[in-house]
């Protein structure tokens, strides 16, 4: 894995209105303007993440690429870059809580069942969301990535719940870090939606886990001394990730 850091850019955001990452006035870099134009409207409007892949021809249902082949790289020096790192780490938490939520530990019509239900559903709706939202802007989505969660023993409470806290503390850090990578103004606004999801996330997790505890927000992952979340480097992310063995495909980082 390349981990080189490079120096994001400084310059200017561009609009909405602006490609993402190329300047040309072909024909085809006007439509891809306009089509970026037409998904921030949209967006931007309030139609919401179901309506989006609706209207893109999305749905919740499995991966939305095939599997990768070659190892995925994946270069901060373009917004693109930055999308589809989230698209993987989305692609990774679907395909747990899927798996969670079908093979649950316990009466799926409880609240704790349910409850894994809308995670699964959330983080389908991610997904789904940024395989839709890439191509619409321009760019190209990485293929599907390939997991494994073998390890995992989905009849246990505790090793599920330990895993979904891992996911989440993992993924709201891994936005936090990303952050600064992201050109396009409109972008950031719509990470900071979907983070602001993970972060619900994590705390439920982690007060199911140790209820009646400040774990919800602990010193862990909240700074006591600023009240800041944790943000962690793309490298380092992907390096824990891969870790966990619960991502098979390699995963190469560019420009960050």
């Amino acid at each position: 894995m390349d981990t080189t850091h490079g120096t994001p850019p400084v310059s200017s955001a561009p609009s909405p209105d602006a490609p993402v990452s190329d300047s040309s006035s072909s024909p085809e870099s006007t439509a891809r303007t306009a089509s970026r134009r037409r998904f921030f409207q949209y967006v931007g409007g309030g139609v919401g993440l179901a309506a989006l892949m609706t209207a893109t021809g999305c749905d919740s249902e499995g991966a939305m690429t095939p599997p990768a082949e070659e190892p995925v790289v994946l270069d901060f020096s373009s917004d693109f870059g930055v999308l589809n790192y989230a698209y993987a780490l989305e692609q990774l938490e679907a395909a747990f809580y899927a798996e969670a939520a079908a093979n649950f530990y316990g009466d799926p019509s409880s609240v704790e069942g349910r409850y894994f239900q809308d995670l699964a559903a959330h983080e389908a709706l991610h997904r789904d969301f940024l395989a839709a939202a890439i191509p619409e802007l321009g760019g190209t989505v990485i293929p599907g990535l390939t997991v494994d969660f073998s390890s995992v023993d989905f009849s246990d409470r505790g090793a599920v719940l330990g895993v979904a806290k891992t996911l989440e503390d993992t993924g709201v850090s891994a936005y936090n870090g990303a952050g600064i990578y992201l050109q396009n103004p409109d972008l950031l606004t719509i990470a900071g939606k979907i983070v602001s999801v993970e972060a619900r996330h994590a705390a439920s997790v982690r007060s199911i886990l140790n209820p009646g505890s400040a774990d919800f927000a602990g010193d862990d992952v909240v700074d006591p001394m600023t009240g800041l979340d944790v943000a962690v480097p793309p490298a380092e992310v992907l390096s824990a990730v891969a870790g966990t063995g619960f991502v098979t495909t390699e995963i190469v980082v560019e420009n960050a």
